[in-house]
């Protein structure tokens, strides 16, 4: 447990967020929340290349069985699904539970505005994503919002499936750790 975790589970992993932000939306409850009433998630900035972040994010949501609808004006198809250059261009039809961001923090706040727009459920702001502005539009319109976190990590933490990326000790080193006998 990191040293600054209150609750068995929570993982007080490097963030940007002050502590008043942390209570806020690293909440585990709200992410438990989101990640159970998700269904389809909109991925701004999902890129088509494999060996990007949101694409591997991507993946492993759609293989945990979420729908994933890309969102990227330079792209048309993305993991078999079509792609949007926006939220707004998305279909009526397609009910969007949950806006995942893989962008800069300057375009959240427009991004949130359109999340507000189609109704959907919760904004998640990736690792290093972090706009107040963005946060206060979708909580404005009782818009669930986790911030500075992954999903992915989240899901496997609360699945218990981090087995993708092994056990998350919150320390990241290529040295071998020395055995403690």
């Amino acid at each position: 447990m990191g040293s600054r975790s209150s609750l068995a589970g929570d993982i007080g992993m490097n963030t940007v967020l002050n502590d008043e932000q942390r209570k806020k939306y690293l909440d585990p409850a709200t992410i438990r929340s989101a990640l159970q009433e998700t269904k389809t998630i909109a991925m701004v900035g999902l890129s088509p290349k494999s060996e990007r972040p949101s694409n591997f994010v991507a993946t492993y949501m759609q293989y945990e069985g979420y729908r994933v609808i890309p969102v990227n004006p330079r792209a048309t198809e993305i993991l078999g699904e079509k792609a949007y250059p926006d939220l707004l261009s998305i279909p009526d039809d397609i009910q969007i539970d949950m806006v995942n961001v893989f962008r800069r923090p300057a375009e959240c706040p427009a991004i949130a505005e359109q999340a507000v727009k189609i109704g959907a459920k919760s904004l998640w702001l990736q690792l290093r994503v972090v706009s107040p502005e963005a946060a206060e539009i979708a909580e404005a319109a009782d818009i669930a919002v986790i911030m500075d976190r992954c999903v992915k990590i989240e899901h496997g933490r609360y699945a218990g499936s981090l087995h993708w990326v092994g056990m998350n000790t919150e320390i990241i080193s290529a040295r071998k750790a020395k055995r403690h006998v």
